[in-house]
Order: structure tokens, then sequence, then C-alpha cells
């Protein structure tokens, strides 16, 4: 660890900071009418984020500075970039939609906090101590809540937000107890310390394993896992798209590392206190989700439950990292999970992306109804809600397929046999859901009220990629199934 405080390996944290001030300062002063130039400094800030993170990874620049407190790692790299195009996209499909509903009329928020909790996801994505673990997710749920309740007199979005605050404010209150416990057990807040005192023994065995089932709860919370997914359905479903997709899908890659950091890098040595905790977990929201989502007649809640379901799967291959105290297919494990979750969000932006094309002024697309008959409007469209539909289903050649059969396969290499064929099960129960979306979309009439449907090219382009990744990846999911193995092995230890 690195006790010199070196500011370069700081440097996107720092570039997205003063970005992100630019853009608020800017538009302070700038023409209300001229809205656009906030969505391009937006925009050219995640280019640059992008070409200095790429500079920073293929240099090989990595390492601890502040007194370890933050770490840059290959991790670190590709997570950054990963949220970095994720926000991309979302930008780009929820610009139309803010403008024509004014959430950009008053003023640059919407890009300055979408800014700011990226910069907390950063900061949770090289975290190397639980202080700054808690202040990434407190940086970037503040900047969520306001987000979320950025349509003042849209009362939904209100209420939306004030549960996503409170029962937050929960999570993060049950998290930071957790740290404190784990503090307390081995007076240390550095991950690598803390990996070290349980290893060796040094760590009072009782407060600790009480730490990490707050700890836990905690990250479940972030992640929208049962029995901690209350607000999932109400913020995706109260919150206008736009955030909404905001919150679905950068932020599941900062939840993911941290937990990634916190259960795997520091408390790896006890994973057979906290593997127990994941079993629940992985089958209360695999139900939950799946059987949930069938009566939802909603489109964004039917997507929420259905994110629940999702991160059943992320914490199967979790929890196969170790066989009785081992760590025999870690790499592979931990990598499967990654890999899920990369899946899981591009497929996210395809379906919040259709959401906000279909709707337009004064309309919502919002219910399972309202895509009925989609493929007589726009083929195009169907089809990749065809593929969405059929990726989040798992079924080949989409890239959720194999994600499915990536984390299935490290499950019954780890003997949890039983829990693989409850995982199968479980998604046959969510494939209704999904391929009734499909039925509609296709076998059903328009309403007779649909309007047209209007997309810039820019958006019809960053959507083709899109669609294309999904079934590209699931063709040929090798090079990066690959890449998410290599990046834990070179940056976690266990």
């Amino acid at each position: 660890m690195q006790n010199s405080f070196q500011f370069a390996l700081a440097m996107p944290e720092i570039l997205l900071l003063l970005m992100a001030s630019a853009v608020l300062l800017i538009d302070a002063f700038w023409a209300s009418g001229r809205r656009q130039l906030t969505f391009s400094l937006s925009v050219a800030a995640l280019v640059v984020l992008t070409v200095v993170t790429l500079w920073q990874w293929g240099t090989g620049v990595r390492g601890a500075t502040f007194n370890g407190l933050y770490v840059v790692d290959p991790l670190s790299h590709f997570l950054k970039l990963l949220s970095y195009i994720t926000v991309f996209a979302t930008l780009v499909y929820g610009r139309s939609y803010a403008e024509v509903r004014d959430m950009t009329s008053r003023g640059g928020e919407l890009y300055s906090l979408t800014l700011l909790a990226l910069l907390g996801q950063q900061v949770m994505i090289s975290a190397g101590s639980m202080l700054m673990v808690y202040l990434g997710v407190e940086l970037m749920s503040f900047s969520l809540y306001a987000l979320i309740a950025i349509r003042r007199e849209h009362g939904m979005a209100i209420e939306a937000a004030m549960k996503y605050f409170l029962l937050g404010a929960l999570a993060s209150a049950v998290l930071l107890y957790g740290m404190s416990m784990i503090y307390g057990a081995t007076g240390e807040l550095d991950l690598a310390r803390i990996a070290w005192a349980v290893k060796n023994g040094d760590a009072e065995h009782l407060p600790l394993v009480f730490g990490v089932v707050f700890i836990v709860s905690g990250l479940a919370f972030k992640l929208a896992a049962a029995p901690f997914h209350m607000w999932t359905p109400d913020v995706y479903h109260g919150a206008p798209t736009t955030v909404t997709l905001i919150v679905a899908a950068a932020p599941k890659f900062a939840a993911l590392v941290i937990t990634l950091r916190l259960l795997i890098e520091g408390l790896h040595g006890i994973a057979v206190d906290w593997q127990p905790m994941l079993v629940i977990l992985a089958v209360l929201s695999l139900a939950v989700g799946n059987i949930t989502a069938i009566a939802q007649t909603n489109f964004k809640r039917m997507l929420a439950y259905s994110s629940i379901s999702h991160m059943g799967f992320v914490f199967l291959g979790l929890l196969s990292g170790v066989v009785e105290g081992h760590p025999v297919v870690a790499s592979e494990a931990y990598g499967a999970s990654l890999f899920y979750m990369i899946s899981y969000v591009l497929t996210t932006l395809t379906t919040f992306g259709l959401i906000l094309l279909l709707s337009r002024k004064g309309f919502e697309c919002e219910n399972i109804a309202d895509l009925k008959g989609l493929n007589r409007r726009d083929p195009i469209l169907a089809g990749v809600l065809l593929v969405s539909m059929f990726s989040l289903t798992g079924i080949p050649p989409m890239v959720g397929f194999y994600a499915k059969l990536a984390v299935l396969q490290v499950l019954v290499g780890a003997g949890y046999v039983w829990l693989a064929v409850l995982a199968v099960m479980l998604s046959l129960v969510g494939a209704f859901y999904y391929l009734r979306v499909v039925k509609m979309a296709y076998f059903d009439d328009p309403a007779p009220d649909a309007g047209p449907i209007q997309r810039s090219p820019g958006t019809q382009g960053v959507m083709s990629i899109n669609g294309l990744l999904v079934i590209g990846l699931g063709i040929l999911p090798g090079g990066l199934m690959a890449l998410c193995v290599r990046v834990i092995e070179s940056s976690l230890f266990f």
C-alpha cells in the first residue's frame, strides 16, 4: 500500500468532478432555450473520461493512494469504462424524453446530477477502505434521490423519491453499522488489512459475523435483492423513465464492485459465514421476482421485479466461489457474476430505451398493453424488443442465455446442484411474462390512437448497436468472459 498522495491515480474522478461542476455553472449562465449545450458537455465529459481511463489501463497504471483509501486496478478500469458507456447510452436514450417533459428547461440539474451520481459510482468502484465505500454510496444515493424528484409537479415522482430516500437512509445506516462492527472486530478500515486480520485469526469472530450480516443486508438493498427490494417497483414506476434508466443501469456495476471488494477481498476468510446468507438472498430474489412479475400489467414494474430475479443469479455466482472454505472455482465464479451483470445492464438499456422511444408528449409508454402491434408500427423496434425479451428469458443465442449458463456451470461445479435446478425452474416461470410481451408486440393489433414513433439518427444508431451487442455477445461470449475472469484474478485476492 502506498501512503503518498498520488493525484494522478485519481485523475478520472478529479476530471469528472470538474466537468460536473462546469456543466452546472455554465448552464446557470446559459439561455434557457439552448439547453442542448449541457447535454453536449456531459457527453464530452464521458468521452474524455473514457480516453483517460483507457490510457491508464493500457499503460498499466495501478496502485493505491490517499493512505490506501483509493485503489486503481484492472477491475476498476474495466468497470469505470462500462459505467461511462452505460451513462452515455442512458443520456442519448433519455434526451428527447427529458426535453419534451421540461425536465431540462429550468436548468441542467438532470445532467449535472447524473455526472455526480457517476462520480459516486467511481468512488465505490475504486474504494480500498470501508470509509470510501460509504462515501461513494452516499454521494451516489443523494444524487439519485434528487434525480427521482426532478419533476417537482409530478406526484408519483415525489412519492417515489421519498420512499427511496427513507429506505435508502435506513439501508445506509445498516451498512454503516455493519462496518462499525467489523472495525470493532478487526481494528481496521482498510480492506487489505481486514483480510489480513481475518486470515491470521486476529479478529473477534462473533462481532465480525454480526457485522457481515448487516453489511450483506445493506449490499442487498443496493442490488435490489429480496427481501430488501421494497423500493424497486415503486421507484421504477414513479420516477421519470429517463431517471429510471439512470437508477437501473450504471449503479448496478458499482453495487457489484463494492460487494466484491467487501465480501471477496476483505471478508473472504469467513466465506462460510456469509455464503448461507447469499443462498437465502438468491432463492428469495428468484422466487419473489419471477412470481410477482407475472401479475404486473405495468411494463416498468414488471421490469423492476425482473431485475430482482436477475440479482438472484448474480448472488448464485458469488456464493459459488468457495467450496468447503477453499477458493476452488473462485475466479470463474466471480467472473460469471460480473459477466451476468454486464449482460443484464446491456439488456436493461434496450428495454428502457424502447420505453423512452415509444413515449411521446402527453403519453407514457408504461403498460404492457401499450406495446400491442409494435411489429406493425416499427418492425426494427419490435425486433429489438424481441431480442431483449429473449435475452432476459435466457433463450439462445442471446447473451442472457450464456450468462445464465455460465452461472449455472460454476454453481454445479461448487456442488449446489439443487440450487441450480431451482434456478432453472424459477427461470421457466419468468419466461411466461417475457414471452407475453413478445406476443403482444407481434400478434396483437395496435391501439387505434397509437401515434407515430419518432427517433433521431443518433438514438437509432445507439439502439442498433445495443441490440447487436445483445446478439453478438451471445454468439461470441468467450472474449468478454475471459476478460471478466482476468480482471478478477488480477485485482482481487482470495
